[in-house]
């Protein structure tokens, strides 16, 4: 069932809703959509309630110039869950759609959240120790990403297809697949992804990664690329959730079989 929910007057939410049993949650990361997690429908809707959102100027949802931010979308999700009747839902979230379970998690609790799965994303994105900690990137890296990039379509352009080839898939893209990830971003306006980018840059959810993980099951999907510093950083932050290492940064499109077991084991074993 595909429906849209009103999250304040004129902007409404795209979700799609599918399969019954206990719900699962997944929020895709900047700029992209309910469509990356097809594989993860197909495959969890026989056995969950499996709800796909697209977060507020994501995909088909409202495009607006506010709200573009993620304290709105923690917000957001909440009230999807609450019309939604959602109940002890597991949260998946992807890249910066780990930002938004996080602040729901500062805004709401973690009461009523059976776990969840965080896919490749530091809970702190930026650090002048960046040698010493799990980050986005060096800071000047990440500024010449905003300043050079995010200033216009081509700059969006330019910016996804290098990432989708040198972070986000490890294998060689064909043409249309390279087109249809760049095209998932587009949906989002330049103007709108560069408030996005650096809301997310600019957040720090470490002391709600630290205190989620010691209070619900919590699972970990970390890039190969970056594995050693994730997993010594979520060792010290987080030593109670569990760290799986697999593929690039959109490895649960890649390897969409064997990111699915993980998950599925981990609810499994959580149940």
């Amino acid at each position: 069932m595909n429906t849209y929910i009103e999250v304040e007057p004129g902007i409404e939410l795209f979700v799609q809703d599918t399969g019954s049993g206990e719900p699962i949650v997944f929020i895709p990361g900047f700029t992209f959509t309910t469509e990356v997690f097809s594989e993860q429908v197909r495959h969890f809707s026989t056995s969950h309630r499996t709800i796909v959102i697209d977060p507020r100027s994501h995909g088909r949802s409202t495009m607006t110039v506010h709200g573009n931010d993620y304290v709105t979308h923690g917000t957001d999700l909440q009230k999807v869950l609450k019309k939604l009747n959602v109940e002890n839902p597991t949260l998946v979230g992807w890249s910066f759609g780990c930002l938004t379970v996080w602040e729901y998690i500062r805004q709401f609790g973690s009461d009523g959240i059976k776990s969840i799965v965080l896919i490749d994303m530091p809970p702190k994105s930026l650090s002048v120790q960046q040698d010493q900690e799990w980050v986005e990137g060096p800071l000047d890296d990440m500024a010449a990403a905003y300043t050079n990039y995010l200033r216009n379509p081509k700059g969006q352009r330019d910016f996804i297809s290098a990432y989708a080839t040198g972070v986000m898939v490890q294998r060689d893209l064909k043409d249309d697949e390279l087109e249809w990830i760049v095209e998932q971003s587009l949906k989002t306006p330049y103007y709108i992804a560069a408030n996005l980018f650096s809301s997310g840059l600019f957040s720090d959810y470490r002391v709600e990664a630290t205190e989620s993980s010691e209070s619900i099951p919590t699972l970990y999907v970390v890039a190969e690329h970056w594995a050693e510093a994730a997993v010594s950083s979520l060792n010290k932050l987080a030593p109670k959730a569990s760290v799986e290492v697999l593929g690039g940064h959109l490895m649960f499109w890649e390897y969409g079989e064997k990111f699915n077991k993980i998950v599925e084991e981990f609810l499994e074993g959580n149940r």
